[in-house]
């Protein structure tokens, strides 16, 4: 099942090493794959010269280790028969009379490929070369090996049958630290899947640089990377190996084991390959190099082990979960609009203040600009619009968040200019429709617009991420502004950032008020109050619960998700929904973020912070009439 939805279990094994004893190493090697497989993982990948042990030196030049690793071969090669599983193991291979530091991979019964080492470290404790020859060196693309022909070469790609979409490469250690790598190469030609056999040994502070290199082959490259590294068990006569195992995705997550065991261990996990093959499709950039190499293919069986997802996803996304990231958002928040308004001449601003979350945090990034210009806080004008719809706790929220900061307080009521507005249209007072609250919407942006006019200022618009997706605002009403500071902040991190401005602030008044704020139902507030005085209109009783919007939008955005997957990983995610109710926000979604393009394709200006923005002239390209009907259908097949 999870194949349908991109998914590959792969896996990384240190076994426990005897060095130069063959025997022991493919019994622990048998041991983990037979582990690997009862935990469902498809690829595995075992450490450099696993079979022999890296630290065998001059024993490597003797014929009886040779004779062992080609026995050891055998009988992983048998071992592989009935094994629905493809394993990658480490040994020393002679071709055309040189000898080759090797990854070996099996499936099926069969020995499919073999990469060589194209890297020979030999420099400071690394004297490989006395030993190895380079795969640069290599005359031939195939060779004999246990009585079959075997091709071989560095750029080596191996493609899953029936699986177009998954192809694997060998890096062997050395390889990752160079500049040139292999996997340069081979995932310029397809490879998603990078598996590096390592034997690195720990120093003070490799640890670190290991994992950053991991990280910028698997980002740079769109690709996973499933690094194994040689164990304790290795010879200690002046190296200690730490048996680092790690896995990193190149969407941003990365899993590695506990270093220094004495026993054979194994991690794995689920890989969404074809949303690797998302950015890859996007970002092109990749594709901009000229080269000339000779690439060889293979070919593995590639089964389906697994039904359960062990790769969890966030419920939120887009938040960032440190102080210093939700800083560094509210920092491009706020030097984006001290750009615009040193620009125009330190000009005020208008801002509408509804109580509301929204406009909360673009008055409060707002006031950031001020302190930074060092300007009057006069200059922010925040105007505070009551209507129908205007509870008593967002008013009296919006006056004395205004005041608190020392900005100035305006409150203009728009009720008598709506209810005239609704009589020179025809609208009956009571019929409490789309024009009803429109209406509302407009007059409030009308009085910005024209307020900012009359000091010289321009109009900071409040709308956020998910309303833009979902089309959740006015056309040419809360719609439209002269700089959009929340155009890319998704409603889950509306709220975190205004906490966390809560948190840091000394003024108990403001941070009274700001937690009643985050306390209050997300509205527009455009309906008549309940007869308690409450507020009756809420947003997420129409278009569903935002923290499961944005988690819609985050994965169709950023990675093209299917409906069909977006359901799949919802369910998987929001364990405490009914599957009926997230199918039926997502079909919410799916026709909302369709129909209500035309809004987007004129949106104003507003900065970007995170990697997913729905402004036209970048991120969203997409026309107002497209057609919705297939995601649809594939949604309702569920």
């Amino acid at each position: 099942m999870l194949k349908k939805y991109g998914y590959i279990r792969v896996g990384a094994a240190v076994n426990k090493i005897h060095v130069a004893d063959v025997t022991y190493n493919v019994k622990e090697i048998k041991k983990l794959i037979a582990e690997a497989l009862s935990k469902g993982v498809e690829i595995l990948v075992f450490p450099e010269l696993s079979l022999t042990g890296y630290t065998c030196q001059d024993l490597f030049f003797t014929e009886e280790l040779i004779s062992q690793t080609l026995k050891g071969l055998e009988e992983l090669k048998k071992y592989s028969l009935d094994k629905k599983i493809t394993y990658i193991v480490g040994a020393p291979l002679i071709i055309n009379n040189s000898l080759y530091n090797c990854a070996v991979s099996f499936n099926a019964g069969k020995i499919i490929g073999v990469t060589p080492k194209t890297f020979i470290p030999n420099y400071s404790e690394f004297y490989e070369y006395r030993y190895f020859s380079s795969a640069t060196n290599l005359m031939v693309d195939e060779f004999e090996l246990l009585g079959e022909k075997v091709v071989v070469s560095n750029l080596l790609l191996y493609h899953a049958r029936g699986y177009d979409f998954v192809t694997y490469a060998i890096d062997i250690c050395e390889d990752l630290w160079q500049s040139n790598s292999p996997s340069n190469f081979t995932s310029l030609m397809g490879a998603n899947l990078i598996f590096n056999l390592s034997s690195s040994n720990e120093i003070v502070g490799k640890v670190n640089y290991r994992k950053d290199l991991v990280r910028l082959a698997a980002s740079k490259g769109s690709l996973a990377y499933i690094y194994a590294s040689s164990g304790i068990t290795e010879s200690t006569t002046d190296l200690l190996f730490s048996g680092h195992s790690i896995i990193c995705d190149g969407c941003g997550d990365l899993i590695e084991n506990e270093r220094f065991s004495f026993e054979s261990n194994l991690i794995f996990y689920d890989i969404d390959v074809l949303r690797l093959n998302h950015d890859r499709i996007k970002n092109r950039c990749y594709e901009q190099i000229n080269f000339n190499f000779e690439f060889k293919h293979t070919y593995f069986n590639l089964y389906e082990n697994n039904n359960v997802l062990v790769k969890k996803y966030s419920k939120t996304p887009f938040l960032a979960h440190d102080d210093a990231s939700l800083e560094e958002i509210l920092n491009i928040q706020t030097y984006a609009l001290a750009k615009r308004i040193k620009f125009l001449g330190n000009t005020k601003m208008v801002i509408g203040i509804s109580g509301g979350a929204d406009s909360t945090l673009a008055f409060l990034i707002a006031l950031r600009v001020i302190k930074l210009l060092k300007m009057d806080p006069k200059d922010l004008i925040a105007i505070t619009m009551p209507g129908f719809g205007t509870s008593n706790r967002t008013f009296e929220n919006a006056k004395k968040l205004i005041i608190t900061s020392g900005a100035t307080y305006k409150e203009i009521g728009i009720k008598e200019a709506c209810i005239k507005h609704y009589q020179d249209i025809g609208h009956a007072l009571d019929k409490y429709d789309v024009a009803y609250e429109n209406a509302q919407a407009r007059e409030r942006t009308q009085i910005l617009f024209d307020y900012a006019n009359m000091v010289g200022g321009i109009v900071v618009g409040t709308g956020d991420l998910s309303e833009i997706a979902l089309g959740w605002d006015t056309y040419n009403g809360d719609h439209m502004s002269n700089y959009a500071i929340n155009a890319s902040i998704p409603k889950t991190l509306v709220t975190t950032l205004i906490a966390k401005i809560k948190a840091d602030s000394e003024n108990q008044v403001l941070k009274e008020t700001l937690a009643d704020i985050l306390d209050t139902p997300i509205s527009p507030e455009l309906l008549p109050l309940d007869a308690a005085g409450n507020i009756a209109q809420k947003s997420e009783a129409t278009v569903g619960p935002y923290l499961l919007q944005d988690f819609f939008l985050y994965h169709f955005m950023r990675y093209g998700a299917r409906p069909s997957k977006l359901y799949f990983l919802a369910c998987e995610t929001f364990k405490e929904l009914e599957k009926s109710e997230i199918k039926k926000f997502l079909e919410i979604f799916i026709k909302r973020f369709f129909t209500q393009q035309f809004k987007r394709s004129c949106m104003p200006d507003g900065i970007k912070v995170g990697s997913i923005a729905l402004s036209p002239r970048g991120d969203l390209r997409m026309s107002s009439d497209t057609y919705y009907d297939m995601y649809l259908k594939e949604l309702e097949a569920l």
